[in-house]
């Protein structure tokens, strides 16, 4: 409990730290009032509408309010579309999760199987085979390689649509996007542990006493590997709901990514802060889960760091 009480004060202290940095960087990116006016409009109708935003109070002041309204569950209100920025971001909310959580199971279910097959057959044929794919994988670009699928499987295939979200079709080729780049880096740390692992005495050990390999590989190596593996697959996680935003641009799907895009664009202040402390939220809360995970799965962990040794 103490372990996981420190770990909990660390992630509050840096959700703070970030909803400080993005609530300064962009109110230094532009006025929003500018955007807003139409554009024969006064410098007088200009502040009234900085008035009607509260962007007229000194920085500081902006910054207190805004963090006291926080404390309450008010996310302000979206300046383009005049609603509340949680609502805004809320109905969007769906559709980046589903994204997600298709490429996060394409990960876990590709990434760590290939990981071990390559493992397990290091420098024989499936190793050769599979590790350009696995390198291919970790180089191409998200938004070159949803531009591929786009062509083979929508234009010259017509198996996918190549846009909007019509249905369980609709998200199969984003999922492989913005998977892409998760099951590489799965796959090699799966690879790289699981060797490392393999190479230990009581593997060996096993082996002379006839343990069959698989059952070596599945009751003790996967388990003496799953901590950093487990670190891995929980940033990627992280990663695919924050990572989102090309690859839903470029199939034109309705989620937290696009409305990202459009909100910079549009100087949304609220609405972008909101998605930035979500993605966060989620962020942090993963790698807090991991620790206590870490702390489960290897009590030296829970030792050393609760020690301050970290």
């Amino acid at each position: 409990m103490r372990f996981a009480g420190g770990r909990f004060i660390q992630a509050i202290i840096s959700l703070w730290g970030v909803i400080t940095i993005v609530f300064f960087v962009l109110h230094l990116a532009g006025n929003p009032a500018l955007l807003m006016a139409p554009p024969n409009a006064t410098v007088a109708q200009i502040k009234l509408i900085e008035i009607h935003l509260g962007l007229n109070k000194p920085l500081l002041t902006q910054y207190g309010i805004y963090l006291g309204n926080l404390l309450h569950g008010n996310f302000g209100f979206s300046y383009a579309q005049n609603e509340p920025a949680g609502l805004v971001v809320g109905s969007r909310i769906p559709y980046t999760a589903a994204l997600a959580l298709a490429a996060f199971v394409l990960t876990v279910l590709v990434g760590v199987p290939v990981g071990v097959v390559m493992a397990a057959n290091r420098d024989r044929f499936f190793d050769r085979l599979l590790m350009p794919a696995v390198v291919a994988g970790q180089s191409m670009p998200a938004f070159w390689s949803g531009l591929l699928l786009i062509y083979f499987f929508s234009v010259r295939l017509h198996w996918f649509p190549s846009s909007g979200a019509a249905g369980l079709a609709s998200v199969i080729l984003p999922a492989i996007t913005l998977a892409g780049l998760s099951i590489a880096a799965v796959a090699r740390m799966t690879r790289s542990t699981v060797i490392a692992e393999m190479q230990k005495d009581y593997v060996r050990t096993a082996k002379a006493k006839g343990t069959a390999n698989i059952t070596i590989m599945f009751k003790h190596v996967l388990r003496n590997s799953a901590v950093p593996i487990v670190t891995v697959i929980t940033l990627q996680l992280a990663n695919l709901l924050g990572g989102s935003v090309i690859t839903e641009t470029i199939f034109a799907w309705p989620g937290l990514g696009q409305l990202t895009m459009q909100s910079v664009q549009a100087l949304d202040f609220p609405v972008v802060e909101t998605i930035v402390i979500l993605g966060a939220t989620v962020y942090i809360t993963a790698n807090f889960l991991a620790d206590v995970a870490f702390s489960m799965l290897d009590p030296r962990i829970r030792l050393t760091r609760g020690a301050g040794n970290d």
